[in-house]
């Protein structure tokens, strides 16, 4: 079409102008305020530019110490979320307030916050890959699963029991509608806690020395209640019959890019578990 044939706009030097805004806006790099600590590992691990993330957003070491925090998983501070003005929120159905994130949804246009929601390790992987996605960073996300499922193989063949803890007083543990449960799973460990047991991290006691009853084995991770020597050494001299293993909470609760790391942490579990077993 000849150009003699286009009508002239009626400002030409407000139409440049708005056309130049629009493309600064699309070139613009997209700001991400992540509300779930193993999310936002990974995405620092894509290269996204975090704005925001919260206070438990321990890794990466230099980002902890630099990025704005915005309140705790589930202390979320909305009014700082916005002051950072993100194009896009990441959230987690588990490890978020509803309260909280359904106001930055409201806040925010509702696609412009991804809630996540991860309970098997399959469903890591496709989370994995659909954040990669929405953060146009898909072939690095789908490069980070290979090398993710590679390391973590099948699923083994069960060789042993246990129970999760994940809390001490009240004593609860990781039941079976959980992705630890899925992770101790694909990795051989049955869990010990009954699927009957009510709720998703149901509650044995008051405190360890009823709850702690309930298996004969027991991992004691880092997170969310950090487990230490000492509260090992407290539950094997008041369960002498019983035995506990202290394990990294992350290599259990975590999924992203920790999934890379924490192979060889969960296949040296696993073998402590099956020497537990009876003979």
């Amino acid at each position: 079409m000849a150009l003699a044939n286009v009508p002239a706009p009626h400002d030409s030097k407000t139409n440049r102008s708005l056309h130049a805004a629009k493309v600064a806006d699309y070139l613009r790099t997209m700001r991400v305020v992540s509300l779930v600590p193993s999310w936002t590992e990974y995405l620092h691990d894509l290269n996204v530019h975090v704005v925001g993330q919260t206070k438990f957003c321990v890794r990466p070491d230099a980002a902890f110490r630099s990025v704005p925090r915005i309140g705790g998983t589930k202390t979320v501070d909305v009014d700082k979320v916005m002051a950072l003005s993100p194009d896009l929120v990441v959230a987690n159905r588990e490890e978020n307030d509803q309260a909280q994130v359904t106001a930055l949804m409201e806040a925010m246009r509702h696609d412009s916050v991804v809630l996540t929601d991860v309970r098997n390790v399959q469903e890591a992987w496709r989370e994995m890959c659909r954040l990669g996605e929405r953060v146009d960073k898909g072939h690095e996300a789908q490069r980070l699963v290979d090398e993710a499922q590679t390391r973590w193989g099948e699923p083994r063949a069960l060789i042993g029991e246990a129970a999760y803890a994940v809390w001490s007083s009240p004593w609860m543990a990781a039941g079976c509608d959980t992705f630890i449960h899925d992770v101790m799973r694909h990795w051989g460990i049955a869990n010990a806690i009954s699927p009957d047991a009510e709720g998703r991290y149901p509650t044995l006691g008051e405190g360890p020395e009823a709850g702690a009853a309930a298996a004969s084995v027991w991992l004691l991770p880092s997170e969310p209640f950090p487990f230490k020597t000492r509260h090992l050494e407290v539950l094997e001299q008041g369960h002498p019959h019983a035995r506990f293993l202290l394990v990294d909470g992350e290599a259990f609760s975590w999924y992203g890019t920790r999934m890379l790391h924490v192979a060889d942490h969960l296949q040296q579990v696993a073998h402590w578990v099956a020497s537990q077993a009876p003979r």
